[in-house]
């Protein structure tokens, strides 16, 4: 990419069509050239990005991610004034996690005009009350919690609740505010599962993993677990912080991936749990695949707490 075109995108956060490439002295002939060997990118109609530059060793999720920025601002720049960023592609903006989330298209939403829909943007019609619109990165975007709403009302309660898990963690939206949002939008298709995820929530979940798993143990007619809680000794002398702590007797731990860094570390967790093993305490590790099979996961941990039987009266999913 020529230095002409490359101030170009880079001002416009990395991407530029095909007008923008001919202004700077390219062909068509040479734009097609470079989407055959790979230099350009299309990422929809009329906007190429040029794909060298991804982070080595970038996660198929960040690249997804990245790529969703790079069309949101696109989407923006060819709707002009009045679009809004929302749903998924606002939680993207806010730094949410992306788990569950489908960003092969752009969520915007218009208060009036038109609004329609294409290949790569979905454009929504909608008012906005008082404090649900900020701007992140300079775009004018919803709030995380009218984000969060939305998102839940057009995919699922358990996205609802991972997403609602970590804005309360990082504090980018407080319990009243979430639960407030969705309930101010009751009418929209999808609401009370976006409620009912509003009132889940938990900013002691600390990761998708936690969030899911609490799902998963509601779903199947658990107690609620006590999260982050520090098991000491009568001395005082802390001897874990555990995920999850079911009827003060069973642990529930969730491995992510690369929780533990070397050998010390998997040496360390293991006399840890063996610690609280001789202190009473039952202990379970839930991993990624386990969540994929709820029913052989919440099975194993019943037969530590035998008392619980049953499923609730509603499941959300």
């Amino acid at each position: 990419m020529n230095p002409k075109l490359s101030v170009l995108a880079d001002a416009r956060g990395g991407w530029f069509t095909r007008a923008d490439a001919v202004d700077c002295g390219y062909s068509d002939s040479e734009l097609r050239r470079r989407l055959r060997c790979g230099q350009w990118s299309r990422l929809s109609r009329d906007v190429y990005v040029e794909p060298p530059g991804s982070p080595a060793g970038e996660a198929a999720w960040d690249r997804a991610k990245r790529l969703h920025l790079v069309k949101t601002r696109a989407v923006l720049n060819r709707l002009g004034p009045g679009a809004v960023v929302s749903h998924q592609s606002a939680a993207v903006l806010h730094g949410l996690p992306t788990w569950g989330l489908d960003l092969s298209r752009v969520h915007v939403t218009k208060a009036s005009g038109r609004t329609r829909s294409d290949s790569i943007a979905d454009v929504h019609r909608s008012r906005f009350d008082p404090g649900e619109l900020t701007v992140v990165d300079g775009l004018q975007v919803v709030t995380p919690a009218r984000a969060i709403a939305e998102t839940a009302c057009v995919s699922s309660y358990e996205v609802g609740v991972v997403l609602g898990d970590a804005a309360l963690h990082s504090r980018l939206v407080s319990p009243e505010a979430l639960v407030a949002t969705a309930d101010r939008h009751s009418v929209w298709h999808g609401s009370p599962a976006a409620r009912a995820a509003a009132r889940f929530a938990n900013g002691l979940s600390e990761s998708v993993g936690e969030s899911r798993l609490r799902v998963l143990l509601a779903n199947h007619g658990f107690p609620e677990p006590e999260l982050q809680v520090e098991i000491r000794e009568a001395s005082g002398r802390l001897i874990a912080r555990v995920d999850m702590l079911l009827e003060r007797v069973c642990v529930v731990e969730f491995d992510g991936a690369m929780k533990y860094g070397n050998a010390d570390d998997l040496v360390a967790e293991k006399w840890r749990e063996d610690d609280l093993r001789s202190r009473g305490y039952q202990v379970i590790r839930v991993g990624w695949p386990d969540l994929d099979h709820p029913h052989t996961t919440t099975h194993h941990i019943r037969q530590v707490l035998p008392s619980v039987v049953g499923a609730p009266a509603r499941r959300w999913q």
